[in-house]
């Protein structure tokens, strides 16, 4: 039943994840206005918190509650995986950073690097790549054993 419970709060805070990224990039254009940057900082601290919370449900299920720990471990897709998601994390800290300036600069008007287009266009890349990645690894498939 734990293991239920965990995987169901792991996905909802994937769903949570994925619903934020996909706000952040239709709300991010080439300019933005003060407002919208306020804006984004608040659907990006709740992009965050739940970045945090797939990663800390996601350990659950790998080290406690989940199938065994060789399952996972020994399986080439959930090592990609894993290393797509420590790669994806890093990412959203510069875009996180510009939206705080936008926000304390209450500017009318900022200019949007494309650097920071870049890194959230790279973010949505991996949350396509990693559920397909999931599926394989939770079917079995490239488990080294």
């Amino acid at each position: 039943m734990l293991y239920i419970i965990f995987r169901l709060l792991h996905y909802l805070a994937i769903l949570v994840l994925a619903i934020t990224l996909i706000i952040e990039n239709m709300a991010i254009g080439h300019t933005i206005s003060d407002e919208d940057g306020r804006n984004l900082v608040k659907v990006d601290n709740i992009f965050r918190i739940s970045a945090i919370l797939v990663a800390v449900f996601g350990l659950t299920l790998w080290l406690g509650v989940g199938k065994p720990m060789v399952f996972y471990g020994m399986n080439l897709f959930f090592q990609i995986k894993i290393v797509l998601f420590a790669f994806a994390a890093p990412l959203s800290i510069y875009p996180t950073f510009f939206f705080f300036k936008v926000r304390r600069d209450a500017v009318k008007e900022t200019a949007v690097p494309a650097f920071v287009r870049l890194l959230m266009r790279l973010e949505l890349l991996f949350l396509v790549i990693l559920p397909a990645l999931a599926y394989l690894m939770a079917r079995g498939i490239g488990l080294n054993i």
